[in-house]
């Protein structure tokens, strides 16, 4: 039996599965990783492999054990974290047309972003218990049965199903941003915002705002960013037009890029800072009822590492 071939079958599903669990695609790839290590370590005798009757279900079980481990210790990264923290954007190409799906090529990547988990949703499992977290993802995003769950928790089926049961009220609370726009009414809203935010005009940008709409920078204490979430049209949109009067004084010009991020229709923004470091944003966005909901802003550049450059020809405003 080919032990690397029957864990390659896997590994993309439990890249995603760990992708959703801990927020890093970094994290995730360690993750699977000492999943195949323990993979091969336990079942390379024939004899252990024959008892394994369901080896998606003992991958499953596992590499959760694993995710869970990360997020308790990550939990008290996340606490002393400078400012706000966003997930590590998975960005890809954004090809308009009926037959787009924006997918990058990689199919692990492509696993990950199956069912277009957006930023928004992982913002919000972040104020979940990992317990909660790992309980809905492996229930809710991959049917996984509750006393498989529980074993992995180390808990009893009735409370691992409670746990995702209060998960799921924290995901549903309604101070969530809401996002139910497909692409052709996101890119719609975003040129709308991008028109908004070269006007310069507070009236048109607030127009594109949800009067609830919240923004959210992750800078890891690397530039300037608030440290608290931004709330209400009025406030965002007074920040946003400051930041980009702030861009038009950088030292090289603002070029940007439609991406999917996360599954969805985002911006990436490169420009070059005063203090002449590279500035790299990576924008996420919801949007319900033909307004911005949410504003995502992720410029720490050690969660940049796997997002393509642009290129000279990508200017400011971007062309779709």
């Amino acid at each position: 039996m080919d032990l690397v071939a029957e864990f390659e079958a896997e590994r993309g599903r439990l890249t995603a599965l760990a992708y959703r669990m801990l927020g890093s695609r970094s994290e995730a790839e360690d993750a699977v990783q000492e999943t195949w290590l323990r993979y091969a370590g336990a079942l390379a005798d024939p004899a252990a492999r024959a008892q394994v009757g369901n080896l998606g279900g003992w991958l499953t079980t596992t590499c959760g054990r694993i995710c869970l481990d990360v997020l308790r210790s990550a939990r008290v990264r996340r606490e002393t974290y400078p400012g706000e923290w966003l997930p590590e954007p998975l960005v890809g190409p954004y090809s308009p047309g009926p037959a787009a799906d924006g997918f990058a090529p990689d199919p692990a990547e492509r696993a990950v972003r199956a069912d277009q988990l957006g930023t928004a949703l992982l913002v919000v499992l972040e104020r979940l218990s990992a317990e909660q977290r790992v309980a809905l993802v492996l229930h809710d995003v991959f049917a996984v049965p509750f006393d498989e769950i529980a074993e992995v928790l180390g808990t009893t089926t009735v409370a691992a199903r409670q746990l995702a049961s209060r998960a799921r009220k924290a995901v549903d609370a309604p101070d969530a941003p809401r996002h139910t726009a497909d692409l052709a009414e996101q890119r719609r809203v975003l040129e709308a915002f991008v028109a908004a935010t070269r006007s310069g005009e507070l009236a048109e940008l607030v127009r594109v705002l949800a009067p609830d709409v919240v923004l959210v920078g992750d800078s890891g204490g690397h530039f300037p960013a608030a440290r608290r979430p931004v709330t209400g049209a009025d406030k965002v949109g007074k920040l946003l037009l400051g930041l980009f009067r702030q861009a038009g004084r950088y030292v090289q010009p603002l070029r940007a890029r439609p991406a999917l991020v996360d599954g969805s229709l985002g911006l990436q923004l490169e420009t070059v800072h005063p203090d002449g470091r590279p500035l790299r944003q990576v924008i996420a966005f919801t949007v319900h009822g033909g307004r911005i909901t949410g504003i995502f802003n992720q410029l720490n550049p050690e969660k940049m590492a796997r997002v393509p450059a642009l290129a000279e020809t990508d200017t400011w405003p971007p062309r779709w």
